[in-house]
Order: structure tokens, then sequence, then C-alpha cells
């Protein structure tokens, strides 16, 4: 990566109508993932954005009676920036394939390669995916099936595809094959999971074709500077954001710094775009390619994959609503093995929940703060002398936070999850084991067993620290909420200011620190409606 920037994108997701739960997924994981890294301490620089031309953009404007320019604004406002809020992302920047900046360095980019030999100009006539924005060889069309029947359809994902026959501009993709085969055998990490690496250099072991890179069909796109009768064709364009977003043809100072990007998420049906088209495009042009493109799989619903005509997509904040930015956040990150297809379901939110949230870790923290109250007037004692007991939770501690601060490196939230969890599950069973309310009745008359309660609770406000640490980068709101109850910051510091690499540390939180109860982290919920 960067020495001085950590810099992850999500896809410059396509505005042809309101987000669902798929785009929520990617822009969480990406959001947990770099929070993560700021929680280390690190200079992190994370972009989401909207990718608006094409022409399927213009024929779902024209179907709505409005410009497509009107149509990408009113989306974007009202639809896109507005999921940010929802899913309670903290991204740096939002860029748009409409933006000022992005028109530049789109052409500032292309003239380049124009002006290098790169592009040249020539006839296209073969099979075009609207759905998917997509150009498909004859190889990889077949009839259609089903609702499809009558139609061609791609097989690369499905999506109906035309015939179309217009003079382009084309990129020498073809002289990338060898150069992406040697580069990827060099760079064993730069397709994740090894199922997206494989696919990948399979499809570029078959032989890669000139790619047109320009339509002179209809006009919603940027003007190819050097003739204006055409527009760049939308991927060709789009995928220039991650680079544009950050100076490229506006700022070549900011552009030096945080270029390349660390990690591109992506969904697995767009991997060939980012891992043969781009990198090839930025290798013509003398650009760092990124270190890594991560292609994690779909979100099944019924064992289906989301789609309108199945009916079967689900709003973000459908689920936010019933559950919660924190739930939602943990619920994704934790349920799903990120890189791999995953099944969802209502059931299956609603079961984790009250099981891991409200009752696992919720209710940790009532009741170590309500301990505390109680015995102590909220004030946390000094701690006694520690038992093997002690050192066990400790143990678990240390080992959980590396094997978390791993897990993130590797992109497996779902496995730093698993490792916090240890913490929360540990923490729970330590306390049914020492049962400080069995304790607190002998320490009336015992200074070791009045030591011995205050060494339990220290112990579990102790563990409870660190979780608001490992957890925030997961569930910010909550882990607020529990710093607070843990009076932490006027000792410690910021939540924020905490860091990965020394929240292992024992006994940060001193004596005397007051604990009050705090509210209900996770409440139950009687009936999720469906």
């Amino acid at each position: 990566m960067s020495d001085s920037t950590f810099y992850v994108t999500t896809p410059i997701y396509y505005v042809n109508d309101a987000p669902h739960i798929g785009h929520g997924y990617t822009t969480v994981m990406g959001d947990i993932i770099t929070r993560w890294h700021r929680q280390r301490g690190e200079n992190v620089w994370y972009t989401t954005g909207t990718d608006e031309h094409g022409e399927k953009v213009l024929r779902k404007a024209e179907a709505n009676g409005v410009s497509p320019q009107e149509w990408v604004d009113a989306l974007v406002e009202t639809e896109w920036k507005p999921l940010l809020q929802t899913i309670d992302a903290a991204n740096d920047d939002f860029t748009r394939t409409t933006d000022q900046r992005h028109l530049d360095g789109a052409q500032a980019f292309w003239t380049a390669l124009h002006e290098r030999g790169a592009v040249y100009k020539g006839n296209f006539s073969g099979h075009y995916s609207v759905g998917s924005e997509e150009f498909v060889g004859d190889d990889d069309v077949t009839a259609g099936e089903g609702d499809d029947e009558g139609f061609m359809v791609s097989k690369l994902d499905g999506s109906r595809v035309e015939l179309i026959s217009e003079e382009n501009y084309f990129f020498r993709l073809s002289d990338y094959q060898q150069k992406l085969l040697d580069f990827y055998d060099a760079n064993p990490d730069f397709i994740q999971p090894e199922s997206a690496r494989n696919e990948v250099i399979s499809f570029v072991s078959r032989g890669l074709r000139d790619l047109s890179i320009s339509r002179s069909t209809f006009d919603w796109g940027i003007s190819v500077p050097w003739d204006e009768k055409h527009i760049f064709y939308v991927w060709i364009e789009a995928l220039l954001s991650y680079a544009t977003s950050v100076g490229y043809g506006n700022d070549r100072e900011r552009f030096d710094e945080v270029w390349p990007a660390s990690i591109h998420l992506v969904g697995k049906d767009i991997a060939r775009f980012h891992a043969v088209i781009w990198p090839a495009m930025l290798m013509a042009a003398g650009e760092p390619v990124p270190h890594r493109v991560f292609a994690h799989g779909w979100l099944l619903v019924g064992g289906q994959k989301m789609s309108k005509s199945k009916a079967n997509g689900i709003r973000p904040d459908e689920l936010v609503d019933t559950f919660g930015s924190d739930a939602y956040r943990y619920y994704f990150a934790r349920a799903l093995t990120f890189g791999s297809d995953g099944s969802i379901s209502w059931e299956d939110i609603n079961a984790r929940y009250h099981a891991e949230l409200a009752n696992g870790f919720g209710n940790l923290a009532s009741r170590v703060a309500a301990m505390i109250g109680k015995y102590y007037d909220g004030s946390l004692p000094a701690a006694g002398a520690p038992t093997a007991a002690e050192q066990a939770v400790i143990d678990v501690v240390f080992e959980s936070v590396a094997a978390a601060d791993l897990a993130i490196e590797k992109i497996a939230p779902q496995d730093a999850l698993s490792a916090i969890w240890r913490i929360v599950d540990e923490l729970n069973g330590y306390l049914t084991e020492q049962a400080p309310w069995k304790v607190a009745k002998d320490a009336e008359s015992s200074d070791a067993e009045s030591d011995r309660l205050a060494t339990i609770l220290v112990t579990a406000a102790e563990g409870l620290r660190v979780l608001a640490v490992l957890l925030n980068p997961v569930m910010p709101k909550a882990s607020a909420g529990l710093w607070h109850s843990l009076g932490a910051e006027p000792a410690l510091g910021a939540l924020a200011e905490q860091r990965i690499d020394g929240v292992a540390a024992w006994g940060q939180l001193p004596a005397g620190t007051i604990i009050t109860k705090p509210a209900s982290l996770f409440p139950r919920i009687e009936a999720p409606a469906e």
C-alpha cells in the first residue's frame, strides 16, 4: 500500500434505481475495514460513489419522462447519499461520474493514451448487454430460456444482449494479455479470493480482444475530446473515478500521495472489469496498479440472488428501521463469509440480534455496570491480587486482539468478529464461574472476599474496555455508549484515539473511574415484520 494512505474503494455503484442491501453490504464491509485501520492510527481514505452514465440510465430516464441528469441527481440525493447515513458509513468522499473533476480526469487519461497510440478507430459489430453495460463476445452468448426465451443472453451474468453495429474507438487490450498474466503471477494477492483469481486468469488465458471504448449511437456520457461525435463507453470512464476522485487530472500531488488504491472492493460479477480492463488501462498509462481487488459473493434470499424480477430485494432501511444500524453492520460482518455467496433471512437476523447482541454483549455490559453501581456506588474499585481465572481472561484478550487484527488484514471481517466474540463469551463465562453476586455476600465480613469481588469486577470492566475499542469499527453507536458507560474518556481519551496495538495492555481503567449503567445497547425486539 501507499506509505502515506490506506485507500479503499467500493464499486462506483450504477445509478439506474434505488440501492438494495447488496450495495449496503459492500459499503459496510469497506467501512468496517477502514474504521479498523483508522483505529490503528493509520492515514485512511475511503471513497464510494455513483456511476451515472450509460445507455441503461438513459433509457430509465426516458421511461420516467425526465432528462438523464435530472434522473441521476434525484436518485443520488434521495436514495444513494441517504444510504450512507442509514448504515452509518464514515466515507471520506462521495464521487459521481457526472462531477467536473471526473470529466476532466477521464478526458485527460484517454487523451494521453490516444497520443501514445494505445487507441485506434474501428467498427464494432456484435452483442451488447444494456443491463450490465458490457460488450459480450460471441462465445459468451447463448439462447435464453424461461422468461428470456426468444432472446439471446450473456453466459457471464444472464443479462439479455442486443446486436449492435457502430463506429467506435478501441483500446489495444490484446497487447496486455501476457503482461496481465505475468502480473498475476508476480502478485498472487492482487485478485482475491482464490476463486475470483482463478476465474480471471482463466478468462485472460482464453485470449483478449481489443476493447471498444466509445459509443456513437447515443450521447449520455463523457465526450471523446478528439472526436465529439463519440462518448466514452461507460465502464471505460467509470473505472477512472477511483483515480479522478483522488486528484488524477486535477491535482497530481494529491494523486501521488494517495495512489495506488490499497483495496478495491467489488462484487464478483464485476471482478473482470477491475482485474483485467482496469490494470491494463493503468499499465498503458504508466500508472501504478492497485494492490488488491477483492471480489465478494452474492447475497441470497431464499436461496436466490436478489433481483427485482424475483421480488426478493430488501432495502437497507427496512432492516435498520427494525434492528438499528449497529445490528445491521454486525450481522453482515458476522454471519457471512466475505468472498463467498451467503444466505440471509429475517429469522436469522432476529435470532442473532437477541442471542449475540442483546443477551450476549448488551446484557454483559449492563450487568457489570449494575454490579459496580450496587457494590461500589459506581466507582471502579482497585483490583486485588489476580488468580489463574483472571490470567485466562487476559490471555484470551491478547490472543483475540491479534487474531482479529490479522483477519482484517486478510479482508476477513467474519473471522475478526469471531475472534472478538471469544472475549464476549469468555467474560460471560468468567462471571458465571466467579459469581460475584455470591462473593459480595461474604465481602461484608471478609477483606479477602472484598478484594476478590473488586478483582472480578475490574477484570470484567477491563474486558468491556477492550470490547468497546475492538467493536468501534463494527458497531460505533453501541461502542460509544459503552465507552461512556465505562467513564473511560476522562482518563484514557476519546474512543477514536484508542489504538488496536495497545488495547490489550491490561489495567488501563484507573480506580475511581465512575461507571454508569448504559441505556440498553440492544433492546429486545418483539416481532420484526417481514
